[in-house]
């Protein structure tokens, strides 16, 4: 086994256990922790400092998703922390001991099937799904994967680098899966929320024209100071295709990246796709996607589901926000702010992001 040098593990640590599916949240200060001779072969123990809440959480904690989490479980999958301990017989392990590394929604994958070759790891058989399928980072401890922990570029903090990991990410590459080029119309539908702001300023890294679509003027603020362009409130507006047509030289925007969870953000994209638009799907309600067949067609409109990014994707995120293009707004709280924070979450009231500090 290897053991960071003058550095002792701790038996207990304070974690938030789900103990079954719909149960409360139970703030545990006395949940073991894995011991360094107790890990596997290329498993490593990492000291968590920070990690980001998502809203894959609430339906994890839920259990609202027709893939239903392992319980009990300790949620989160945007965790940032210094690696403590490595497994005995780790062979040719990318991060070393004391290194700073975040923790991802996919935890482990083979590394060897068909789809992990393509680069879609999150398509393993075998994968591990952080705070889902295995325990994650709502704790002070984590059992984490050598070669699919990332490493955190010296020139982002801690907290500011914990919602890259799963927010960031999944929008940078649901761009990258938009189709657009330099020049073209983006609509980001919950561009106001934790994946929505962070979509506008990724969008605006890559010289896209960016329309936000959400409400309350909190976040119409928070949206235009990011780089969007337009702003539609779509409890004001009377007529949203009219208005994002409008607002796109009048032809519609060339994507539509939704990043609000709920089925309404879906229901009109088709209709203000511009022709050979691309609409990608990153929310995740548990719901019919409601696209007009016809006009799917008729417009030559693509639909693609853009499901997290991989190792290289979550790498070349958080380039982009070292480089000081992309900077993750959030609250920072404490562990034992969580049930709040998901209540929050439900009422649609937070914008931007919430931080955890451990």
């Amino acid at each position: 086994m290897s053991t960071l040098a003058n550095f002792t593990i701790p038996q207990k640590q304070t974690a938030a256990v789900v103990e079954r599916i719909g149960a409360p949240i139970e703030i545990r200060t006395s949940h073991p922790v894995k011991q360094a001779q107790d890990l596997a072969p290329g498993e490593c123990l990492v000291r968590l400092s920070h990690t980001g809440v998502c809203h894959t959480d609430l339906h994890a904690k839920q259990g609202d998703w027709p893939v239903k989490p392992n319980n009990p479980l300790i949620g989160g999958h945007e965790g940032v922390g210094e690696v403590v301990a490595i497994g005995p017989n780790t062979v040719n392990s990318p991060v070393q001991l004391g290194d700073r590394v975040g923790i991802k929604w996919i935890a482990n994958s083979c590394l060897d099937c068909e789809f992990c070759r393509k680069g879609f790891e999150m398509n393993c058989v075998n994968v591990q799904l952080s705070g889902y399928t295995v325990d994650g980072t709502f704790s002070q401890y984590v059992v984490s994967f050598v070669h699919h922990v990332t490493p955190i570029p010296k020139e982002l903090d801690s907290a500011g680098a914990a919602s890259i990991l799963c927010a960031g990410v999944t929008v940078y590459k649901a761009l990258k899966n938009s189709n657009t080029k330099v020049g073209d119309y983006v609509v980001i539908p919950g561009a106001g929320g934790g994946l929505g702001h962070l979509a506008v300023q990724y969008a605006h890294a890559m010289g896209l024209r960016v329309v936000g679509i959400d409400t309350t003027e909190e976040k119409k603020k928070l949206v235009l100071s990011l780089g969007a362009e337009k702003w539609i409130d779509f409890r004001e507006t009377k007529d949203l295709v009219a208005d994002i047509k409008a607002a796109t030289g009048g032809l519609g925007p060339h994507a539509a990246v939704v990043a609000a969870a709920s089925q309404s953000a879906y229901e009109q994209a088709v209709d203000y796709l511009r022709p050979t638009g691309t609409l990608v799907v990153v929310g995740m309600p548990n719901a019919p996607l409601g696209a007009n067949v016809f006009w799917t067609v008729f417009k030559s409109i693509r639909i693609v589901g853009s499901y997290v990014g991989n190792r290289q994707d979550a790498i070349e995120a958080l380039e982009i926000a070292a480089a000081g293009k992309v900077k993750v707004h959030f609250a920072l709280k404490k562990i034992g702010d969580l049930k709040s924070v998901f209540e929050g979450m439900e009422e649609g009231l937070i914008p931007g992001r919430t931080v955890l500090e451990m």
